[in-house]
């Protein structure tokens, strides 16, 4: 629009300039060299015009005839260009979708068009790494190098094929130059922090994450969280031979993050220590308001030396009033009361997690408890029988496995901060879910231990009939619907006589629990609770060979008989506080030999045999 009223101006200022030369006429007279003339004035200006436009146009056509070499040359380099950056997009693309073949043929198309451009370089390691040519991809990183422009892309580059291959002090290397060429980057701060806590260099850690903190955008929450983890697991190094530097870190972490527990943990036993109780228990508390855990409610219920056990229970009381509906609450209460014989403070704190919330720690309570209360040996084994099924106890797991403690780093990847305090999700997260102090409680509860790790907790043994000749199955156990059994045949003078040794059966090493006559044993395999079963004799038929007896699955022949109640049922009679005992009054127990040789269908399950 400026335009067009530009020109209507430009188009009146013209007529106006050639209306007034038109009214005011004149002549000019030219007398040079002889040459005479008295051209009008409106002609001369009309003359001079037209040699202007022509100068003109005679300039621009010189002008393009002796410029028409470059123009031709930048014309093909145009094209050249053009040409390049399409198969620079074309072999983008193709390595996003990841086709090889395109990828590989548009990098040669772009070496030929922009052989000295970074992003073809780019463009053929990553088509060399799409393609598997290792060695390719890293020479062209290295060629990188060498040029300013470059040196940081292929730094990235190098670090990437080291990280791929496993090569860490390559991948520290590159790192380090790289941070030295550009602070700011934050791939070579993050994975040289990643290495250095992976290394277990928690100093230079440190120093890398506070460089990361100044030089780049990361967050003030996150960089609070990882010094605090770095100090806490520097205070676990030095908790034991330098305890006022420990202590001073762990104060620091704890400030930082007051929901990390091994911080509070350390920096309350220390405080403990040195005798500062009060500021030890404020540690604490601020930490068990959000975070309970066993190891806090320990430090807590130890910080006064020379407590009593029932001034222990006080405390823990007074903590657990901090967080009443953590399941740890009424766990710490429980063992604290169990350790000063309070058994209704016990019961009444186990009871708080009868509504669903009765786990496998809860469930060993409840066997200690009776246990050392009414010394009842029948409701102890139940409970234990019920831990093997109860919810999972929350413990340290870090990138899908248990690791017993809790550690600043995973054992499986090593990063930072990757062991929490939660339940299992998987099975077999929960293989190693008995702690020592699990196992201490079966010893207490008058279980033992037997060489393959298996505990074994059974009631004095019945006076036994003798069984007759035969093959005994020397093993018999049910584990979760499983049924493994070994035989062994014996002449019969060594029947009553000799125990067969227990024979490793089981592929995952469980052991059989040794018995003498009738009992009840509690399996635990792994240090994790199987499952409780009422061990009877097994009887067979005189002289019969040992395929007859029947084992595994095809021994679960039905049966109504009491006398081979498992745990499950024993446990559904003595729910309501009615002790029963293990065989009903009308229950002749296991058959005589005469009885098994007569009539082998008296045999109860799982003796039975065909």
């Amino acid at each position: 629009m400026i335009r067009l009223v530009l020109f209507f101006i430009g188009v009146l200022g013209l007529a106006a300039v050639f209306s007034w030369l038109a009214d005011n006429p004149g002549t000019i007279i030219v007398d040079w060299q002889g040459y005479h003339a008295e051209p009008t004035v409106f002609q001369v200006v009309v003359l001079a015009a037209a040699l202007t436009v022509t100068g003109i146009i005679a300039w621009s056509l010189f002008r393009s005839i002796w410029t028409s070499p470059a123009t031709v040359s930048h014309f093909l380099t145009r094209r050249r260009q053009q040409r390049g950056l399409d198969a620079l997009s074309s072999g983008m693309i193709a390595i996003g979708a990841g086709d090889q073949a395109a990828a590989m043929r548009y990098a040669l198309h772009a070496k030929k068009a922009l052989p000295n451009e970074p992003m073809t370089h780019l463009l053929r390691a990553q088509a060399a790494q799409l393609s598997g040519d290792r060695a390719t991809a890293r020479r062209i990183y290295e060629a990188m190098l060498s040029a300013p422009d470059t040196e940081q892309l292929g730094l990235r580059g190098l670090y990437v094929e080291a990280q791929r291959e496993g090569e860490m002090e390559a991948q520290r290397q590159f790192a380090e130059r790289a941070l030295r060429l550009n602070p700011r980057l934050p791939w070579p701060v993050e994975g040289l922090f990643a290495l250095q806590c992976r290394d277990g260099d928690w100093e230079a850690a440190l120093k890398t994450l506070n460089a990361a903190r100044k030089n780049t955008a990361l967050e003030k929450p996150v960089y609070d969280r990882r010094r605090a983890v770095l100090l806490t697991a520097q205070a676990m190094a030095l908790e034991d031979h330098n305890s006022e530097r420990a202590l001073a870190l762990a104060m620091e972490a704890h400030a930082l993050a007051r929901d990390l527990i091994p911080a509070a943990a350390i920096a309350g036993r220390l405080l403990a220590a040195k005798g500062n109780v009060a500021r030890a228990a404020k540690v604490i508390q601020k930490t068990w308001a959000n975070s309970p855990h066993p190891d806090l409610a320990t430090a807590y219920a130890y910080a006064r030396i020379g407590d009593s056990p029932r001034d222990r229970l006080d405390r823990v009381r007074q903590l657990a009033a901090l967080n009443p509906g953590a399941i740890e609450s009424s766990l710490a209460v429980a063992t604290a009361a169990l350790d000063a014989q309070d058994w209704r403070e016990a019961r009444a704190a186990l009871d708080r997690l009868s509504d669903g919330r009765m786990t496998r720690a809860a469930s060993l309570l409840m066997a200690r408890l009776e246990k050392e209360e009414n010394n009842d040996t029948g409701r102890a084994r139940e409970w234990l029988a019920r831990a093997a099924h109860a919810p999972r106890d929350a413990a340290w797991t870090a990138d899908g496995i248990v690791t017993g403690s809790w550690a600043p780093v995973s054992p499986v990847t090593g990063r930072l901060d990757a062991v929490e305090w939660r339940v299992p999700v998987d099975e077999s997260e929960t293989q190693a879910n008995v702690s020592g102090e699990k196992i201490d409680e079966f010893i207490s509860l008058g279980a033992y231990e037997t060489a393959s790790g298996d505990i074994i907790m059974r009631e004095p043994a019945r006076a036994q009939r003798p069984s007759p000749p035969g093959p005994t199955p020397d093993s018999i156990k049910i584990s979760s619907s499983k049924i493994r059994a070994t035989t062994q045949t014996k002449p019969p003078s060594e029947t009553a006589a000799v125990t067969p040794p227990p024979r490793d059966v089981n592929p995952d090493r469980s052991k059989q629990a040794p018995r003498d006559g009738n009992g009840t044993a509690v399996i635990v395999r792994d240090a994790t609770i199987v499952d409780a079963v009422e061990v009877l004799p097994a009887t067979a038929k005189p002289g019969a060979p040992a395929s007859e007896v029947r084992t595994g699955a095809g021994a679960l022949a039905a049966t109504t008989g009491p006398s081979h109640r498992t745990m499950s049922e024993r446990t559904k009679r003595t729910s309501n506080d009615d002790p029963a005992p293990l065989h009903a009054p009308d229950d002749p127990g296991p058959p005589d030999a005469a009885d098994a040789a007569t009539d082998p269908s008296r045999l109860p399950w799982p003796y039975r045999v065909s």
